[in-house]
């Protein structure tokens, strides 16, 4: 970092502007005939974004524009504390500083940046977010300022991953889980910790892919040899139709598309629907019609804010790491909880092989064959679905023929990080598909203990004696308790500690709302957030009232 030292002059409307003591002279940071004008014609040429970060101080005429033409929020990153005080004495930068929408990071970390980023950046709130640099004053400090566009951008992209998914699903998720806490007023009368008392010494962990169409009878004898089944949802009717019974079924998916996989299973085929006795694991964002296929069900905590909230305020659920996105992530996430040793994953391909993206059985099979005509035959309905995203530039080391996917390798990258985290001796049944790549761990440090992650999720709720009526009716008002959003203003400001937590359980549905109602702006959709959420509960408090 360089060492930075401004002299300051008068710009020919009257404003103080910072320049840049050089070895050839000063160069000013700003317009020295208008900056003011400058600023603002630099603020108009940006997209509308409502979360900017502004990359150099200098005069403040750039972050001043954006408060005075705009509604958005904005965060300015400095380095050189003593050059930063130097401007703060020579200029006054009240307006800035006494201004809620703003925030001045100086000399930040790496970590503080994410951090930030992380706690303030709501994109279901603001929408996109955008960079500004200030050339000047970056040039002097290219490579540090580069540090710092690095670390948004990483931040943006945890953050982005999040967001899609709650722009995609923002509202079935909220609109099942509220319907589920029906489900949970009686208390689950099965729990994870029955699972707990089997012989978990080892487990297999059965996906959908394809290479499951060759390791099904591994997978048989395995049973006979009682090793414990985790069956996705996905993999459960491919399981089925080959006789083979899993100790328990985790299922993650939102969408009633989950539905199929119960469905297309031979017990269904045999209008057996239920009671099934084998237990379904599901996140609380499922739909609830999943319950009714077990007489076994167990509903846990997953990344969704309204599920924390339930869980820590309300009724107690089993916590479980589900930021892999993907159903084979949270089985993996299961057989820690439950302590198991030895874990062999079947199916877990993350990848397509021959043509074929899931194994024979599976309910993609039924769904297309149901919707082929003679205009889209079963071949072209594959063929579409195979070929919806583009592949990835192949990884392949070992001849075989697989493809990915941006998603799939994402999917396999986040498992194998998962995978290094937990105890448990973790390898992959010999299959077609993406290699995994998978620690080897030494017997030793396989300690028999509670996990990391299992002690993340001990139970930090208490169980209340109020049924799940009483639940909604109190977080119907609550949402109604809110305060207003006002123009000019930081909302999350606004909000004292219990209803900031009563507005986070919002933000995946506002989301939903915000990209299939982009014409509102933040305080419209902040308003129109609370309005659906409460109707939404009240749709389910009077179908609990007839």
């Amino acid at each position: 970092m360089n060492k930075i030292h401004y002299v300051f002059s008068q710009s020919r409307s009257g404003e103080i502007v910072p320049a840049l003591k050089l070895p050839g002279g000063y160069k000013p940071l700003h317009s020295m005939i208008d900056p003011k004008r400058e600023a603002q014609r630099i603020v108009s040429e940006t997209a509308n974004e409502e979360f900017l970060i502004c990359l150099g101080l200098g005069g403040g005429f750039i972050p001043q524009a954006i408060l005075e033409l705009t509604q958005s929020h904005v965060c300015v990153i400095d380095f050189d504390k003593e050059s930063v005080n130097q401007l703060l004495a020579n200029k006054n930068y009240s307006y800035l500083l006494k201004n809620e929408r703003f925030t001045l990071l100086i000399d930040p970390s790496k970590d503080e940046i994410e951090a930030f980023i992380l706690e303030h950046y709501k994109p279901a709130l603001f929408g996109g977010i955008k960079t500004i640099p200030l050339r000047g004053r970056i040039e002097i400090d290219s490579e540090l300022f580069d540090s710092v566009i690095s670390s948004i951008k990483e931040s943006i992209q945890i953050v982005s991953g999040d967001y899609s998914v709650q722009a995609h699903f923002g509202k079935s998720m909220f609109s099942n889980i509220i319907r589920n806490v029906k489900t949970l007023t009686g208390g689950q009368t099965f729990g994870l910790s029955q699972l707990s008392a089997n012989n978990t010494e080892q487990a297999a962990i059965i996906a959908a892919g394809p290479s499951l169409d060759i390791q099904l009878p591994s997978i048989a004898e395995l049973k006979q040899k009682g090793v414990f089944l985790i069956s996705t949802d996905t993999a459960f009717p491919a399981l089925d139709h080959y006789g083979i019974k899993p100790d328990v079924i985790v299922s993650l998916d939102c969408q009633h598309i989950s539905f199929n996989h119960f469905a297309s299973s031979q017990n269904a085929s045999q209008k057996r629907f239920f009671p099934f006795d084998i237990p379904v694991i599901m996140d609380i964002t499922s739909p609830p019609i999943l319950s009714r296929f077990t007489s076994k069900p167990v509903y846990f905590c997953g990344g969704h804010p309204l599920a924390r909230y339930i869980s820590n305020t309300w009724k107690s659920l089993p916590l479980l790491d589900t930021s892999g996105a993907n159903v084979t992530y949270a089985c993996l996430s299961l057989a820690d909880y439950l302590n198991v040793r030895h874990i062999t994953l079947f199916g877990a391909d993350f990848s397509y092989i021959n043509s074929q993206s899931y194994a024979r059985g599976t309910y993609i099979f039924p769904w297309f064959d149901k919707r082929q005509n003679r205009l889209s035959s079963l071949e072209s309905l594959f063929s579409k679905f195979l070929f919806r995203t583009p592949f990835l530039p192949s990884e392949n080391t070992n001849g075989t023929a697989y493809y990915e996917t941006s998603t799939l390798r994402l999917y396999r990258k986040k498992l194998e990080e998962k995978a290094q985290l937990i105890h448990s001796q973790i390898t992959s049944a010999k299959g077609p598909g993406a290699p995994i790549c998978l620690p080897y761990k030494e017997q030793s440090t396989m300690k028999n203990e509670q996990s990391t992650s299992n002690i993340l999720e001990t139970k930090i709720g208490k169980d209340q004696k109020t049924s799940g009526i009483e639940f909604l009716a109190k977080y119907r008002n609550d949402i109604l308790a809110l305060p207003q959003a006002k123009e000019n203003s930081n909302y999350l400001k606004q909000l004292n500690q219990k209803e900031r937590q009563i507005f986070t359980t919002l933000l995946p549905c506002m989301a939903w709302l915000r990209k299939h109602q982009n014409e509102l702006n933040q305080i419209e959709i902040i308003e129109e957030t609370k309005r659906f959420c409460t109707k939404e509960i009240e749709r389910v408090l009077c179908s609990c009232y007839i």
